[in-house]
C-alpha cells in the first residue's frame, strides 16, 4: 500500500497561476512542456470529498510528471463544501467555467483544445465524468478511483456521508440534485470514459466503477475500466507508486 504522505508533499512549481473566474478558489495552475509546440492538454479535477479543507497541491506531482512527458496540465481548483458558493450547483459550476475558460483561451496559452483529456480523482473523478455528462464537446474522461455513483456512496456512506454535504441532502430529499449529478445517470454518448480504480482501495470501493462500467456499456456508451491489483485510493495519484505506469498508460491511449 501506498502511503499517503502524496498528500503534503510539496508539489513540484507551476507555470502560471491562472484565474478563470472572481472568487477565490476560482483558479488553476497550468504546466507547459518545453519542447512540445502546441501540447494536448490535461485538464485535472483533484479530490477530497468536495470538501474545502482539500486543495489542488497534492494533484501538482500528477501534474508534474505528466509535463515531463510533454503534455500541458491545468490543475484546477474550485468551490467546495465549506467555501461561500460551493456545494451543488456551484462546485460544477467552477468546474464547467474553467472547462470554457481553457477552450476559449487555447491559443494564446500554447495547447491544443482539440485533443483535451478531463481527468479526476475521488470526488474529482465524479466532478470530471458529470462534465463529459453535461458538455457534449468533451469527447475524453478519465476517472481515477472516481465517486461515480452518488446514490451508492450514499449507501455506503462514504466519508461520514460527503455527498449529502455536496448535494445538499439525501436522496429522498433533493433527488434532483443527485439526478443532474450522479455520472451513472448522465448519458454520455459523445465521451469515451475510461476508468482506473485500484482492488484495494477502502475509501471509494472499486465496486463503485464495476457497476458504472456494466450500465454505461449496457447503454452502448463507450467505457474502459482497468482495475489496478493491490493498489489504493492514492496510488492512483501518486507518481512514484507501481499503479502509475498503468495511469499513464491511460491518459496517452485516451489522447492517441
Amino acid at each position: 500500500m501506498v502511503s499517503q504522505d502524496i498528500l503534503t508533499l510539496p508539489p513540484p512549481p507551476a507555470d502560471a497561476r491562472l484565474r478563470y473566474g472572481p472568487e477565490p478558489a476560482q483558479f488553476g495552475d497550468l504546466r507547459l512542456p518545453r519542447k512540445n509546440v502546441l501540447p494536448p492538454l490535461v485538464m485535472m479535477i483533484h479530490g477530497g470529498f468536495w470538501r474545502a479543507r482539500y486543495d489542488l497541491s497534492h494533484a501538482g506531482h500528477l501534474c508534474g510528471t505528466l509535463t515531463a512527458l510533454g503534455l500541458a496540465t491545468f490543475n484546477t481548483e474550485y468551490r467546495r463544501v465549506g467555501d461561500a458558493g460551493g456545494g451543488w450547483p456551484g462546485t460544477f459550476e467552477d468546474i464547467r467555467s474553467a472547462y470554457a475558460y481553457l477552450r476559449q483561451h487555447a491559443s494564446t496559452r500554447r495547447f491544443d483544445s482539440a485533443k483535451m483529456l478531463i481527468m479526476g480523482h475521488s470526488a474529482g473523478g465524479q466532478l470530471a465524468l458529470c462534465l463529459a455528462g453535461h458538455e457534449r464537446s468533451v469527447t475524453r474522461c478519465l476517472s481515477l478511483a472516481g465517486v461515480a455513483d452518488l446514490e451508492r456512496a450514499f449507501e455506503l456512506h462514504l466519508s461520514n456521508d460527503a455527498v449529502v454535504e455536496f448535494l445538499g441532502g439525501k436522496p429522498d430529499q433533493v433527488p434532483e440534485h443527485y439526478q443532474e449529478a450522479s455520472p451513472i445517470d448522465l448519458a454520455m454518448p459523445y465521451a469515451t470514459q475510461y476508468l482506473l480504480h485500484g482492488q484495494g482501495d477502502q475509501v471509494v470501493p472499486i465496486d463503485i466503477s464495476r457497476r458504472y462500467a456494466q450500465r454505461k456499456k449496457s447503454a452502448g456508451e463507450g467505457v474502459v475500466l482497468r482495475e489496478i491489483p493491490k493498489a489504493d485510493h492514492f496510488a492512483v495519484i501518486d507518481p512514484r507508486s507501481q499503479a502509475w505506469t498503468a495511469v499513464q498508460e491511460a491518459v496517452l491511449q485516451a489522447l492517441g
